[in-house]
């Protein structure tokens, strides 16, 4: 709080402190007058503005509904102290505590109310009081929203890529193969911001911050690891062939987590390059 700030809150603390003296000197007079004692009728204006001074602090402090239950709490106890304020200075008898106990008004109906408001209010603020206190210090703050790393406020990391997977040669356009994994609604919804060129790309989280360096080398790493993956799945079949045993494509591509098609590549790869790698033997004559 800078100095401008300071000034004013001490100024408004003046000013209280001297409204209440004022309001201080009716308010011991009228609880006088309703049978309280001097040490009663002293602090009776504790009990009425006091209470004004901690719903108005819990104003500041609670929000929504508990906000608008603080502020009908000042609200009716302002206008309490000011109707108290406004029927002493119209009876003078209350100012030299001459006045008859109970008597407030001439008038009896208008006196029963004045008696039932100045009675009352101590109660209501023993309950009102703590009502308040307790929904203070239950008070929980919201959340600031803070920023993340990669991330700004309001706009959030997409979620990880879930790879589609590949048609087999023979499916019809349109159709996905019975054994394709399920994707989940909350991927199908954001698989627009999130669709990555190669639909085996990794299971990966970017972030929209990366600088041009970093997705370089992100892309790099990436393509090592399919290029590393496809050399796996291609000895992995090529062990299996020179076994006798060769593996199908279904049961290849559930062994790397992908798709019957990619695994089905990774085969002609390796028949592809199986003449090509196996060395030519030349037959040499003997004498």
């Amino acid at each position: 709080m800078n100095r401008k700030g300071k000034l004013l809150v001490a100024a408004l603390v003046a000013v209280v402190a001297m409204a209440f003296r004022v309001s201080w000197n009716a308010l011991r007079d009228i609880a006088g007058a309703i049978g309280a004692d001097a040490t009663a009728a002293t602090l009776y204006p504790f009990v009425v503005d006091g209470l004004m001074a901690l719903a108005l602090v819990a104003t500041l402090v609670l929000a929504g509904d508990d906000r608008k239950f603080a502020l009908r709490v000042l609200g009716t106890y302002t206008l309490a102290s000011l109707v108290l304020n406004y029927v002493h200075g119209l009876v003078p008898e209350l100012h030299g505590q001459r006045a008859e106990w109970g008597r407030l008004a001439e008038w009896d109906a208008a006196n029963y109310a004045l008696v039932l408001l100045a009675t009352s209010l101590p109660v209501g603020s023993i309950y009102f009081g703590s009502d308040l206190v307790a929904k203070v210090l239950h008070h929980q703050p919201a959340p600031a929203h803070q920023q993340s790393d990669g991330q700004r406020l309001g706009n959030p990391a997409p979620l990880p890529h879930t790879p589609a997977p590949d048609l087999p040669d023979d499916t019809p356009s349109g159709t996905v193969e019975e054994t394709a994994p399920p994707v989940s609604e909350q991927v199908t919804g954001r698989a627009d911001a999130v669709r990555a060129a190669d639909p085996h790309t990794p299971h990966t989280v970017r972030t929209p911050e990366l600088s041009a360096e970093e997705a370089a080398r992100q892309a790099q790493f990436e393509e090592a690891e399919l290029e590393r993956m496809r050399q796996d799945a291609r000895r992995t079949y090529a062990e299996s062939a020179q076994a006798a045993r060769p593996l199908s494509a279904r049961a290849l591509g559930e062994a790397y987590g992908m798709s019957e098609s990619w695994a089905r590549k990774q085969i002609l790869a390796v028949r592809e390059g199986d003449g090509l790698d196996r060395p030519h033997l030349v037959a040499v004559g003997g004498e």
